[in-house]
């Protein structure tokens, strides 16, 4: 499998998983203040929306990609 079919099977299942599952989430730890010894670290939660049209392109754009790679020029 070369490259370029590979690289267009990752792009479909990309595709797949972000329509599937709409984003991700994840936690980012900062430190807030630190005074001597004692520091005070915050917690945030950030969500990361992905648009349907980006999964769409994705898959398209893969599905072109792994046909492409399959044609012996």
């Amino acid at each position: 499998m070369n490259a370029i079919r590979l690289l267009g099977a990752a792009l479909i299942i990309a595709g797949v998983l972000g329509l599937a599952y709409g984003g991700f989430s994840y936690t980012k730890e900062t430190q807030a203040v630190k005074i001597g010894p004692m520091e005070l670290n915050v917690k945030e939660k950030k969500d990361v929306n992905i648009p349907m049209w980006a999964g769409i392109a994705a898959i398209v754009a893969g599905g072109l990609m792994v046909a492409a790679g399959g044609k012996k020029g």
